[in-house]
């Protein structure tokens, strides 16, 4: 019964992340649900990416603010704000990486989870 409610709440902060990212016009918004891979380190990624470092930037704080208003809850640990290339915001169960297009295309999470299930998303 407990388990239900932690991927309950893993849902509602993802789909509170993807958002923030669609406020600030994030590209290729999508989510990987990581709750059927036994060697997966949370319940969702959330990735998007965006042309700019200020972009972002701003992209990660909109998701921030979002979260935090709605649930009251700070990222555990932020990466990657001072150079703005490719930022983590660690929510324990959801953890958000917003790239900038080069980096994300090198990096290829999504293919690095290939099994999971991915959904996704428009920007606003």
């Amino acid at each position: 019964m407990v388990k239900s409610k932690v991927i309950n709440e893993s849902t509602y902060i993802s789909e509170l992340v993807i958002h923030g990212i669609q406020e600030k016009k994030g590209n290729e918004i999508v989510r990987l649900d990581l709750r059927n891979i036994h060697s997966s380190v949370a319940d969702y990624f959330v990735v998007c990416h965006a042309e700019s470092a200020t972009q972002v930037k701003a992209i990660a704080r909109s998701v921030e603010q979002e979260v935090y208003k709605a649930s009251g809850q700070f990222p555990l640990r932020t990466e990657g704000v001072e150079l703005g290339e490719w930022i983590l915001l660690d929510y324990v169960d959801v953890v958000v990486h917003v790239f900038k297009t080069d980096k994300r295309e090198f990096y290829g999470i999504e293919e690095l989870w290939g099994d999971a299930e991915m959904k996704y998303y428009q920007s606003a």
